[in-house]
């Protein structure tokens, strides 16, 4: 299963659980339970200890649960917080992403790196960090099939939502030439609905699902406050 091939599967609002924040112990049965309760987007975070200071997982996690997500309808979406994440999109794509993020302020060669995601038949998408002018983006010349802003700083879970995001939306919408809007930090049932409303169209909650007691609840609460904009 392939990532372009599934690019249908992205449209519409989701929800995209980030499993970072989920019990490493019982990850399979934590993503199944976000899954029946209608996650089709498993957001997978990457991080190296250089771009950003925590290291986290790879290729071989990504590994074990493309399968798991596969099989039950969903998508794999990977967010390489690494720099020079060239050298490593091709191990994510051979571990079943589906769609590959990288970081706009990761890499000298931006273009160059969504045109290589796709030559391995996945989304490609980039992120941009809070001080990253969303005016970075247009010169990609709608590579992009996803633009991640981060409404936090890249590193670490639970953070506060930074209150100037949704205008920072607004701003992005009319240069994505076409591409998801996807906001990724402190994203909750109160902040979705204002980051809907400004564009965004994927929302990636962590410790807001994970979290809670309840994660299928959550999942469906921050959903319905999504629509709901």
């Amino acid at each position: 299963m392939t990532g372009i091939s599934n690019r249908s599967k992205f449209d519409g609002i989701h929800v995209a659980p980030s499993i970072l924040s989920a019990d490493f112990a019982r990850l399979g049965s934590a993503i199944e339970e976000v899954m029946d309760a209608g996650a089709r987007v498993i957001h997978f975070d990457v991080m190296d200890g250089d771009f950003v200071p925590p290291i986290t997982i790879g290729p071989l996690v990504a590994s074990s649960i493309a399968d798991l997500v596969h099989d039950r309808g969903g998508v794999l979406d990977v967010h390489m917080m690494v720099n020079r994440p060239e050298r490593q999109i091709a191990e994510f794509a051979s571990a079943g992403a589906d769609l590959i993020t990288f970081h706009y302020e990761a890499t000298a060669h931006a273009h160059r790196t969504l045109g290589a995601i796709h030559e391995l038949d996945c989304l490609a998408g980039i992120a941009i960090n809070p001080g990253t002018p969303v005016e970075a983006v247009s010169e990609l010349g709608g590579m992009a099939d996803l633009i991640l802003m981060m409404t936090v700083n890249p590193g670490w879970g639970g953070q506060a939502f930074i209150e100037s995001s949704p205008d920072k939306v607004t701003r992005l919408l009319p240069l994505s030439d076409g591409a998801l809007i996807e906001v990724d930090g402190g994203i909750s049932a109160a902040t979705a609905g204002p980051m809907a409303k400004a564009g965004a169209s994927l929302f990636v909650a962590g410790s807001a699902v994970f979290g809670a007691d309840d994660p299928a609840q959550a999942y469906s609460d921050i959903l319905d406050a999504a629509k709901e904009s």
